[in-house]
């Protein structure tokens, strides 16, 4: 249990708690949530009202950095909405989908067509798993590879170093960019669907540029750039929380992989229960609304292997422990030599001490 992933020994794969769950779950769960769709006029309106406020002279300069951020947080709300529509929790035709994909995930221009490829094919079945395009590396997987070397070293949260905020502020701009560029290598996208998502791109740079063009330099500064440091770092926060604390692993067992972690009622509600992310895996096309159901079932059948914290103290531990897996339930930082035990379940710990 000590190599770089925990054996099928001791993980249980998803369509276990599924059949063990779903019976104890009421069928209207598992409706799409369509009054969702209401949240996407909402932050478009924000987003659009705060940007005519700056480009406009609405306001004086000095609100220009509080518009900046509700600009931001509206972007990185519309990306929850695209990721639970996507997977068909707000609604199940494809059509429609696909179109509040784009838009939710226009701020990044990731195409939806990359996304439900990359997020929803590959990761959700492979969390954590070698073959999973969102984990970090293993020690060999780091001496390995220069490139890795320089994301992990330069870039990655962990270790105490503070530029790991740098991932917070772009993280999520440059991993949808080398996804899409690494799409058709790692077989993500046949060609044509590789060609459209390559159009989708164009076209979200083309609205951005257009916008930069109309706006002048120091305005777009404050209705796109300064936003989607804003919308990079809310996103990003999840998405190192959501497994970076967790084990590596050879199959995919959402409950030992992954975390959720637990903020105020009110951000939760914002962030549409994005946190609650092993509920999530279980239940991937399930609204976010029903997650506080799944969870008490989780802590009611589970309770060994189900992983929680608040978000402030795994964004802590994110900054303290180390990225790279010298076995699969340990960290190491490679510049310092210090590890980091990975969280666990309680039902697993005695067999990797």
């Amino acid at each position: 249990m000590h190599g770089d992933s925990l054996g099928k020994d001791v993980l249980l794969p998803q369509s276990t708690y599924v059949r063990d769950m779903r019976p104890a779950l009421p069928p209207e769960v598992f409706e799409p949530a369509t009054s969702r769709l209401a949240l996407v006029p909402a932050h478009v309106g924000v987003i659009s009202i705060a940007m005519l406020a700056i480009i406009d002279g609405w306001v004086p300069w000095m609100v220009w950095p509080l518009l900046s951020i509700a600009i931001g947080v509206s972007m990185s709300c519309l990306t929850f909405v695209a990721h639970e529509t996507v997977h068909g929790g707000i609604v199940r035709n494809r059509t429609v989908r696909h179109i509040i994909g784009f838009i939710g995930f226009l701020p990044f221009m990731v195409s939806p067509r990359l996304w439900a490829a990359w997020h929803d094919r590959v990761h959700h079945s492979t969390a954590n798993v070698s073959t999973d395009p969102d984990t970090y590396p293993t020690l060999a997987e780091y001496h390995s590879s220069l490139g890795m070397r320089i994301m992990v070293d330069k870039f990655a949260p962990g270790g105490g170093r503070w530029r790991g905020i740098l991932t917070l502020m772009f993280g999520f701009t440059g991993q949808s960019t080398i996804q899409l560029l690494q799409a058709r290598q790692r077989q993500y996208l046949k060609p044509p669907a590789f060609r459209l998502a390559m159009v989708e791109t164009a076209l979200g740079i083309a609205i951005w540029t257009t916008l930069a063009i109309v706006a002048g330099f120091v305005p777009f500064l404050f209705v796109f750039l300064l936003p989607l440091i804003v919308a990079n770092a809310m996103v990003m926060a999840f998405i190192l929380t959501n497994h970076s604390l967790s084990p590596r692993v050879e199959i995919n067992d959402p409950v030992v992989s992954g975390l959720t972690v637990t903020s105020p009622a009110w951000f939760e509600w914002l962030t549409l229960y994005f946190g609650y992310h092993v509920e999530h895996h279980v239940f991937p096309a399930m609204s976010s609304r029903h997650s506080k159901r799944v969870r008490a079932l989780l802590q009611q059948k589970w309770p060994q292997r189900y992983k929680s914290m608040s978000f402030r103290k795994a964004l802590i531990r994110i900054h303290r422990t180390a990225r790279v897996y010298k076995d699969a339930v340990t960290l190491v930082d490679p510049m310092t030599g210090r590890e980091f035990p990975t969280l666990t379940p309680s039902d697993l710990s005695p067999a990797v001490e």
